[in-house]
């Protein structure tokens, strides 16, 4: 797997002035646009469903595709730039993105969508990677840290802006230019990329390619996340695809497995697990990650859905934990350097485990500010959390594994967001459905409430529907509340999960691998 770790700044000829200054903008602004592209739908679903004709929990596979697709990826980028060149591996991604971004945009049906949504999923993987990589190669030596500063803050700020601009965008316009705001962009950057480095040494060579590991993943990824996204839609084992799929699924990964711990060149080196640290680490961030994917995702739909918001106060609801997120990164950076780095990410989870029991408290009354404090205190706790834990998962492992061990963390943490988008809905959907038929066989007085509906002047058929849309309301209040549980009890065993880990023996590098 690629990372910035597989050439040093040294190894290629720095650039300077004002041609530096932009070619670093046009190489950040692609990993920006990529990263963005994970949230900035989330807050869009519900324009996307109703435009598409489908239903909420199907138009979520447009974020999961995505997802997919970006982690399938990043296995190849160590041969696809060893092979072709980084450099032109790169632009010919970020040019693919603009034109994949346009025909996501002139979609007609969620199928054309979610098939762009894969393909732009797939060449925006490798941009991630490679866009840190290059960075590297231009800054000079002395100058490395900012590059992946600049790098790192595109990574921080981009999921963060994406639920404000998707909101901002649907309610103004249409969700259609949530991706063909990307063309333009992308295009422009791809191109001043190609300019800037036009003629710059982008080694290559004859590497070879683990295709039957490559070729196992991308089934078994594939079929569990079908049966976590449509499981739901066909009363689970009772449907043969949904059955068949898993068998797949439980098979391809066994084989994957077992074929990868065998092979000499795999795609995917699990050796790397041996390493306990590394182990602890990348589960933590994994299960870390998931709580909080969990969390991105319903709260906009419950917010939208049953309690009135439009998109751009959905957005805004969610994004405003990036004020403190950004003003904390450098505190967060230097209290890693000062203390147990185990301390300050188990500090980091604990609190947004504290954040979500905070939530368990709300109400259908709930106001936007008695929302907006847990969402805005969630940005120092995401930091914590975010910044040091790759650096701690890459410092347990031999410095020729590093590369993959920044990979495979990275390629668990998507997969893991992805895998959280489909179980979570599937959770709350059931929730709201057993809470359902809890209210109502509980529900003794319920001619008695409907009377007191007629009493208002609507008629018998209105106050029935009245007294059902408030049952649906308590039901979704409550099933939201025991996702807000169930996220805060994950993020306390990751918590916890973290001091298995090794205390590093030196400061760790929070640049690393993000």
């Amino acid at each position: 797997m690629a990372s910035a770790a597989d050439s040093s700044p040294d190894d290629f000829q720095p650039l300077t002035g004002a041609k530096l200054i932009m070619a670093a903008i046009a190489i950040a602004a692609a990993n920006f646009l990529v990263v963005l592209d994970t949230t900035i739908a989330n807050v869009s679903i519900p324009h996307i469903s109703g435009s598409l004709g489908v239903s909420s929990s199907e138009g979520t596979w447009v974020i999961t595709s995505y997802a997919v697709a970006e982690a399938i990826t990043v296995p190849l980028t160590g041969w696809l730039s060893g092979r072709f060149g980084a450099q032109r591996v790169f632009v010919v991604c970020y040019l693919a993105f603009g034109a994949l971004s346009l025909l996501c945009g002139l979609s007609v049906s969620l199928g054309m969508l979610i098939g762009m949504r894969i393909l732009l999923g797939l060449f925006g993987g490798l941009i991630m990677p490679l866009s840190q990589l290059l960075l590297l190669r231009i800054f000079p030596r002395e100058k490395a840290t900012l590059a992946t500063i600049i790098w790192a803050m595109t990574t921080l700020i981009a999921p963060v802006a994406g639920p404000i601009l998707g909101g901002v965008i649907c309610d103004s316009w249409s969700w259609h230019w949530i991706f063909l705001i990307n063309v333009p962009l992308a295009i422009a950057g791809g191109l001043l990329t190609m300019f800037f480095l036009k003629g710059r040494r982008d080694p290559v060579e004859k590497v070879r390619i683990d295709k039957v590991g490559l070729g196992l993943l991308i089934v078994w990824v594939a079929s569990l996340q079908i049966v976590l996204d449509e499981g739901r839609n066909h009363d689970w084992f009772a449907s043969p695809m949904v059955f068949w799929m898993a068998v797949t699924a439980a098979i391809g990964f066994v084989a994957f497995l077992i074929w990868e711990l065998t092979e000499e060149n795999p795609i995917i080196d699990l050796r790397v697990f041996r390493h306990r640290g590394f182990a602890v680490a990348a589960s933590t961030y994994a299960a870390g990650f998931a709580a909080f994917s969990a969390v991105i995702v319903i709260l906009p739909l419950w917010l939208q859905q049953n309690m009135g918001y439009t998109a751009t106060w959905a957005g805004m609801a969610t994004g405003i934990m990036g004020i403190l997120a950004v003003v904390s990164s450098p505190l967060v950076g230097k209290a890693t350097e000062k203390f147990d780095p185990r301390l300050v990410i188990s500090i980091g989870i604990l609190g947004l485990s504290a954040v979500n029991l905070w939530r368990t408290t709300f109400t259908p009354d709930v106001t936007f500010l008695q929302m907006a404090w847990p969402t805005l205190l969630t940005g120092p706790f995401m930091v914590m959390f975010f910044v040091p834990i790759t650096g701690l998962a890459i410092s347990t492992v031999e410095p020729h594994e590093q590369a993959t061990a920044s990979g495979i963390s990275n390629f668990m943490r998507t997969m893991a967001g992805a895998f959280a988008t489909s179980i979570v809905q599937t959770i709350w959907s059931d929730a709201t459905r057993s809470n359902q038929s809890e209210i109502v066989g509980a529900m003794t007085n319920g001619s008695d409430a409907i009377d007191t509906f007629v009493a208002t002047g609507q008629s018998a058929e209105g106050a029935a529907a009245s007294l059902a849309r408030l049952v649906e309301s308590q039901s979704v209040m409550l099933a939201t509340l025991d996702v807000f549980w169930i996220v805060a009890a994950c993020f306390g065993f990751a918590a916890a999960l973290i001091w298995l880990a090794p205390r590093p023996k030196g400061p760790i590098d929070t640049s690393a691998g993000h």
